[in-house]
């Protein structure tokens, strides 16, 4: 194994350098060298970072001699699972449902639970041809079962549906340091919140919150910008209240939850019902791609405003070397978490009963259940150590990516994955893998794809690289397994 990786660590100190002067002009100049410059050692770095957290997932459940091709599909749907669980709706406060707009009469037929509104109330109506009005009650009344609402403006066409949000009239709007806009005190609103702006022709801006301050009758509301000119005076406000649908650690671990469980069931396909790894995983691909676009109705999915908050876990830089003020490079936060990751799976690989039994499970099934092993129960640690890591990967490439398109984000990312561990000395046989190898091969497979770019190839050579990687690692894997048994044999005769 030790040969292995020195190997393939020799191929990445050799394409490196070949590399840097391909990409100097002249070529003798490396400070001219596209491929050492700052910013593209970061970028390798973190696609090193993101692609190496699969390759270690998928290592496990090489070394048990089975295989996983629903990677790229569970990086997908744990990218779009994170989305939704964090999605952020902002919401009037108490809106009034409308059944009907009578405009003869200049009558509202409204919800009956809203109570009978006060004469002079401000609403902003939604939902019809006049959508956006800022109309006034006239008067209003409970009758057979509806709220009956007459208003001072004329309208001009019959509705039906839509809905009615009392808006407050806004007393001023200061500018100068800070925007703030004085409402009246009865108004619910709380920092995060969005305020809106609407004037009675109908326009309406929105800003955010950023700070609540309560003065006797008023409350001084500070905003985020300046909403010009033409809000300062006769606008009226409207609170739309902050909704998160959960908390960002809870979200993180209803993600990893479900990977688990996901892996889980591969385990059970593969131990109990005895289907092929290949057949399993090969379904749980389209399954999974499937059941994403459906959860987006194939629109992309995104993070709103928490991107800035989520965002510099995948894409944050730990500065060091500057230039004045300016970061110069910085090591990806990403690859922090791979260091930790890959030492952990070191240590439970190398130094740890259980990663004894992963090794011995993959060289024979059989001889490891002869001699106590459970190998049921270690084939499903392997599974789900590899969905759990296909997960986090997902979670870190949906932040670093600001969206994921659930028609095509991580496609292919399986086949990055399985070629890392076969090129860091995974043997597709099972039995045999280095975490030290796969991060290799992974950095290995990053600078292919770093000379595709750099070199300006065609795009179309990256699958082509990929699948020849992968077919040099397994007759790699094949040349130096039978020169081993010619060895054994020769010294087994001699002997």
């Amino acid at each position: 194994m030790k040969g292995k990786i020195l190997g393939i660590f020799g191929v990445l100190v050799v394409l490196c350098t070949c590399l840097a002067f391909a990409t100097s002009d002249p070529w003798w100049n490396l400070g001219t060298s596209k491929f050492l410059q700052p910013g593209n050692i970061q970028n390798l770095l973190n696609r090193l970072s993101l692609f190496g957290i699969l390759g270690i997932g998928v290592a496990f459940v090489i070394i048990t001699s089975g295989i996983d091709l629903s990677i790229g599909s569970s990086v997908c749907l744990c990218g779009v699972l994170l989305s939704i669980l964090l999605k952020v709706d902002y919401q009037p406060l108490e809106p009034i449902s409308v059944s009907q707009i009578v405009a003869a009469e200049k009558m509202i037929i409204a919800d009956a639970a809203a109570g009978e509104l006060r004469p002079g109330t401000t609403f902003r109506y939604t939902g019809g041809v006049g959508s956006g009005l800022v109309l006034t009650t006239e008067s209003s009344a409970i009758s057979d079962g509806a709220l009956r609402i007459r208003i001072k403006e004329n309208l001009t066409r019959n509705e039906k549906d839509g809905r009615l949000v009392v808006a407050s009239p806004v007393t001023r709007i200061e500018t100068g340091d800070s925007v703030v806009a004085e409402v009246s005190s009865d108004l619910n609103v709380n920092v995060g919140d969005q305020l809106q702006l609407v004037k009675a022709d109908g326009a309406v801006t929105t800003q955010k919150v950023s700070s609540v301050e309560t003065a006797g009758t008023v409350k001084r509301l500070t905003l985020a910008r300046d909403p010009g000119e033409k809000y300062r005076a006769d606008a009226f406000a409207i609170v739309l209240q902050r909704h998160q649908r959960t908390s960002i650690p809870v979200a993180i671990l209803i993600v990893l939850l479900v990977a688990t469980v996901l892996g889980l069931v591969h385990g059970l396909l593969v131990t109990k019902v005895k289907l092929q790894p290949f057949v399993v995983t090969l379904c749980a691909l389209l399954i999974y791609r499937g059941v994403s676009r459906w959860l987006t109705n194939d629109n992309p999915a995104g993070f709103g405003e928490l991107q800035e908050v989520l965002g510099p876990v995948a894409s944050g830089r730990v500065g060091l070397l500057f230039r004045g003020q300016e970061m110069v490079f910085g090591i990806p936060i990403p690859f922090f978490l791979l260091t930790a990751i890959g030492v952990v799976a070191s240590v439970f690989l190398g130094r740890t009963i259980w990663g004894r039994y992963l090794l011995a499970l993959g060289r024979s099934e059989e001889a490891a259940r002869f001699s106590g092993i459970n190998t049921g129960r270690i084939t499903l640690m392997a599974y789900v150590i590899c969905t759990v890591l296909a997960a986090l990967g997902g979670m870190l490439f949906a932040l670093d990516s600001t969206s994921v398109s659930p028609s095509s984000f991580g496609n292919s990312y399986e086949l990055y994955a399985i070629a890392a561990a076969v090129l860091g000395g995974c043997s597709l046989r099972g039995g045999e893998g280095s975490i030290l190898g796969v991060v290799i091969g992974t950095a290995v497979m990053q600078v292919l794809n770093n000379l595709i770019t750099l070199l300006k190839l065609p795009q179309q050579h990256e699958t082509t690289i990929i699948g020849a990687v992968i077919l040099i690692g397994v007759i790699a894997d094949e040349i130096v397994r039978r020169t081993a048994a010619r060895r054994r044999l020769k010294q087994s005769i001699s002997g």
